[in-house]
């Protein structure tokens, strides 16, 4: 039984095709690494944001508006408009929202 021997030496280089291929591997990898951390900060920063935007709201003084469409809704006259529990007017021809 006879084995079949490479026809190159033993000790040669890789094709110029497989180290290419090796640096483009490892160009992208690095690449992947770069814009992994990216998205990790962008995402960091809009959650900073969007606890801020939260916490600008909750330290606001919002106003409440509320519809009272029926009689029978605690007592409201019908189509009647109220601003933080102050009665402002009435909406006319209107019985739903």
């Amino acid at each position: 039984m006879t084995r079949t021997m490479p026809w190159g030496p033993s000790g040669s280089a890789p094709p110029l095709a497989a180290t290419l291929l090796n640096i483009l591997a490892a160009v992208l990898r690095k690449a992947s690494v770069l814009l992994e951390g990216r998205a990790a900060r962008v995402a960091q920063a809009a959650q900073a944001e969007a606890l801020a935007a939260a916490e600008e709201l909750l330290a606001a003084s919002t106003d409440t508006v509320e519809f009272h469409a029926y009689h029978r809704d605690a007592g409201a006259p019908e189509g009647a408009l109220y601003v933080n529990g102050e009665l402002v007017g009435f909406v006319s021809g209107v019985s739903r929202l």
